[in-house]
């Protein structure tokens, strides 16, 4: 069974940082490249960040900069390093397990976590 389990979300102020961690099982994970979603109300689900196999990262333009995906094999746990927060960075933030392509794209696996909420406001 595919499990993926986020944490590290919660109130930031505006310049503030915080981490997010997420937790895979039920998967290679080595073998998976893996990404941040984020999506904010009444808005679609958003790719953030993305980091293949090797270490390669990709970032959208917002958040080029400020954040920061990393992995750790051994502990089956991808990170985002958030800092610099800015309120339009709010948002419940989702991992994914996927592949990328030779694009290279990133394709989202087909499961998800339930999210970790980010609100940043003063």
């Amino acid at each position: 069974q595919v499990q993926l389990v986020e944490s590290g979300g919660g109130l930031v102020q505006p310049g503030g940082s915080l981490r997010l961690s997420c937790t895979a099982s039920g998967i290679i994970f080595s073998a998976r490249a893996l990404a941040w979603y984020r999506q904010a109300p009444g808005m679609q689900r958003e790719l953030v960040a993305t980091i293949g196999t090797g270490g390669n990262r990709n970032y959208v333009s917002s958040a080029m900069g400020r954040f920061t995906i990393s992995r750790d094999n051994a502990k089956n746990t991808v990170y985002l390093q958030m800092n610099s927060l800015k309120p339009g960075d709010t948002a419940v933030y989702y991992c994914n397990a996927g592949q990328l392509d030779p694009g290279p794209r990133y394709i989202a696996g087909r499961y998800w976590g339930r999210g970790t909420q980010v609100t940043v406001s003063s």
